[in-house]
């Protein structure tokens, strides 16, 4: 069970790039590979699966244990963890949770991928800093991208010889390879419809640009897997909404959840499908605001999650509690009405950004005790009228406002739950 983490000097290098074309190409050849995703994201993962046809966990050293990590970790074949932002670059106020701390967890090099775009000699000192910088974390190869020319590699290769860290490969500039985004990050992999073909380009041009036997060979073993704590369910049967508007679960819950003995009965309210029978409803985040419209039509999941309030639990997370609330503005200014299971109003006409971790309390409701989180949106709260669910902190122990709403048996906030804090 060999393992590699795919780091940065900064966010935008193209790692993601490469860690796609690596895994589309290792895997075309017949080679046992699968990734994973350092920190709290929930589309990049999905975009390593369609590249590799694996399950891809999430590796979050902020919100996991060491054994978590190590057992989400473990797998048969190449491991290829793609780090978030820089290599270094984590939480205040020390950078708990970045990248190079999987690497220390793991035990596993660093292949450094940099964007070479605009710059010759000046790669080396880049490069020999980043190795330097902390004798745990061993950076074992460059993988030099976004190069200009053959001219241009053969500069950035004899500056970087006197280092002694070998360089894989160079990959070309390819304008159509970048992928698009929008507000929070990539599009997902479900809205691209070219995803197949964009993958094998992808591998096309990184396989040629890049020795994978030589990549490989850098791999080192993952640490012995033990048994690690997981999370009880919140309920024994729970309802889970699933479609482009409500994909933001992590695997590794509804894995707990399931190896538990609780059975997940997935549902579409952009399919205008009725919430099964369940003893908890579950929301998770998404882009709601996309498909506010056909959210607000969609008479029959709307009318069915009012009845279920009556006599069920109901839990939103980021995207899913705003579609408990009364009315949702998308970007162009419309407000839609939601489900009006809460006293919230929210909107994306006036964006800002709430970003970081969170340590996370709850007295009540189907996750009350401690848990670690994380909040990413652009949301605005117009009203919020109610009781809060969670006592908040950030990662530096700062207490924050409360987050969320509790009303009867429907709740939620904006924050996604990652682990229970330890």
């Amino acid at each position: 069970m060999p393992g590699l983490i795919v780091a940065a000097p900064s966010s935008g290098s193209g790692k993601t790039t490469v860690t796609l074309g690596l895994l589309r190409a290792f895997a075309r050849r017949g080679s046992a590979v699968r990734g994973a995703k350092s920190g709290p994201d929930y589309i990049d993962p999905r975009f390593h699966e369609a590249a590799c046809g694996l399950p891809c966990p999430n590796l979050d050293a902020w919100a996991m244990a060491p054994a978590r990590l190590c057992a989400l970790a473990a797998g048969e074949g190449l491991l290829l963890v793609e780090g978030a932002m820089g290599l270094f670059d984590g939480a205040p106020p020390d950078g708990r949770g970045a990248t190079a701390d999987l690497a220390r967890h793991l035990g596993l090099p660093v292949v450094l991928v940099v964007d070479a775009a605009r710059m010759a000699q000046s790669v080396a000192p880049l490069v020999a800093g980043f190795a330097a910088h902390d004798p745990a974390v061993r950076v074992a190869g460059v993988v030099l991208n976004r190069v200009g020319s053959d001219r241009h590699a053969r500069m950035l290769r004899n500056a970087l010889a006197p280092l002694g860290i070998p360089v894989l490969g160079a990959v070309p500039r390819g304008t159509d390879m970048a992928h698009p985004s929008r507000h929070l990050g990539l599009v997902q992999a479900q809205e691209r419809p070219d995803l197949d073909p964009w993958l094998d380009a992808v591998a096309d041009m990184v396989g040629a640009a890049v020795d994978l036997d030589a990549l490989a060979a850098l791999a080192a073993p993952l640490p012995n897997a033990a048994p690690a704590p997981r999370v009880s369910p919140p309920a024994q049967v729970i309802a889970l909404a699933q479609d482009a508007a409500f994909s933001f679960a992590y695997p590794h819950l509804l894995d707990d959840w399931r190896a538990a003995g609780a059975e997940l009965r997935p549902f579409s309210p952009l399919a205008d499908e009725p919430v099964p029978a369940a003893d908890l409803v579950f929301l998770p985040g998404g882009y709601p605001e996309l498909h506010a419209g056909r959210i607000a039509a969609a008479r029959t999941f709307l009318q069915s999650l009012k009845f279920c309030s009556q006599s069920t639990d109901i839990y939103g997370e980021c995207g899913g509690y705003m579609v408990l609330g009364d009315a949702l503005t998308d970007a162009d200014g419309k407000t839609y009405g939601m489900a009006g299971l809460l006293r919230l109003e929210t909107s994306f006409a006036r964006r800002r950004l709430h970003l970081g971790y969170r340590r996370l309390t709850a007295d009540a409701g189907p996750f009350a005790g401690d848990w670690a989180g994380h909040e990413f949106h652009y949301a605005t709260t117009v009203r919020a009228d109610g009781s809060a669910l969670f006592r908040a902190e950030d990662a530096e122990g700062t207490e924050l406002r409360a987050m969320g709403l509790h009303a009867g048996r429907v709740c939620g906030s904006f924050a996604h739950l990652i682990d229970r804090w330890r």
